[in-house]
């Protein structure tokens, strides 16, 4: 697998588990914050649950559902199972409850239903968490090895972390090629840095990822 490929793989992957987990992430946290229904305690406290239980422990069934499915070795058997964040929707919804209800409820009064409010007044006020979010997910997911190293054979559907630890070569492993790799590895990192060091520093100080 050339790295090349292997970085238009890991693109490809964390590009759609940003999307997904962002939209998703949005709709469930604000449920959570906004909607009354039947079992929403149940479901906050599973999403809690979701959070404690080690990723590890979801390997082996997860990796029979996308055998079920016929998901290995395909782009969606990576993706699906980490388009799910958890903590994600947790961060989302404390940022929907301090959004004034006031604003939604004058936009329901000239007539607009929960998705418009949702979209029209929610979204545009919650850019900065939103880019923060993407922007933890993406660095996430580029990153990621164990799960795309589980469900792919393939050399062609590798993502960059795995094609680095199968650089060899006739001649054995390739020190020169593997730091070149690397180097293409951490790129686009730094460069997600350099343009959204902003967004990932007020979203440290918003989701209390810096420890405090």
């Amino acid at each position: 697998m050339t790295s090349l490929r292997g970085a238009w793989n890991s693109l490809i992957t964390s590009v759609a588990i940003t999307l997904i987990t962002v939209a998703t992430s949005a709709l469930a946290g604000y449920a959570f914050s906004r909607v009354n229904f039947k079992g929403k305690r149940l479901l906050y406290a599973a999403i809690i649950a979701a959070i404690i239980i080690p990723p590890q422990l979801l390997i082996v069934p997860l990796f029979r559902q996308m055998l079920a499915f016929n998901l290995v070795d395909t782009y969606w058997g990576i993706i699906l199972p980490q388009a799910f964040a958890p903590a994600m929707v947790l961060i989302l919804k404390r940022f929907f409850d301090q959004i004034p209800t006031e604003l939604e409820e004058a936009a329901r009064v000239d007539g607009a239903g929960r998705l418009r409010v949702f979209w029209s007044i929610v979204l545009p006020l919650s850019r900065p968490i939103l880019a923060a979010v993407a922007i933890f997910v993406f660095i996430g997911a580029w990153n990621n090895f164990l799960w795309p190293f589980i469900v792919t054979t393939d050399a062609h559907l590798m993502t960059l972390p795995v094609g680095l630890q199968t650089v060899k070569s006739a001649y054995g492993l390739q020190y020169a090629q593997n730091m070149a790799s690397a180097i293409l590895a951490a790129l686009p990192l730094v460069v997600v840095f350099l343009f959204f060091q902003r967004q990932i520093i007020k979203g440290i100080a918003t989701t209390g990822f810096g420890g405090q």
